[in-house]
């Protein structure tokens, strides 16, 4: 799909301010982490994209999907681009049930640790991915 996927995906203009949650269905961590805040109240809210499905341009406005790949990425309302940990912060502040912990997360010091803790995590990865399920071709 084109750089517009997310807007045409929007279809009722309510649905232009939802988050939008770019992840890699082909990974099985990402996979079953993304099913479990589905099935949390307010998931219903927020638009899922998985962009192993997507086309290999352009799945937002400036998200490649390798780009997408190998990162966790939230589209605000606003068309921003939140990725990492602080991506993950966005997502909790959306879910009524990790919303103390998103807000909590939002906090200067805290946002900065959250974010530190994403990059080890993905220089982990890998591994860890080979312990959940064959790793997907091309990914980190």
């Amino acid at each position: 799909m084109a750089a517009s996927t997310i807007s045409r995906r929007a279809a009722p203009a309510a649905q232009a301010d939802r988050l939008c949650v770019l992840y890699d269905g082909a990974c099985p961590l990402c996979r079953r982490e993304i099913a479990f805040y589905r099935r949390r109240r307010g998931a219903d809210d927020l638009r899922w994209i998985d962009v192993s499905q997507e086309d290999p341009g352009s799945v937002a406005p400036g998200i490649t999907r390798a780009a997408a790949l190998k990162r966790f990425h939230v589209v605000d309302g606003a068309g921003r681009v939140i990725t990492g940990g602080r991506a993950f912060q966005r997502l909790w502040a959306a879910l009524p049930a990790f919303r103390a912990a998103g807000r909590l997360f939002a906090l200067a010091p805290l946002s900065w640790l959250l974010d530190r803790a994403y990059d080890m995590f993905l220089k982990l990865r890998p591994w860890l991915q080979r312990r959940a399920g064959a790793v997907p071709q091309g990914r980190s």
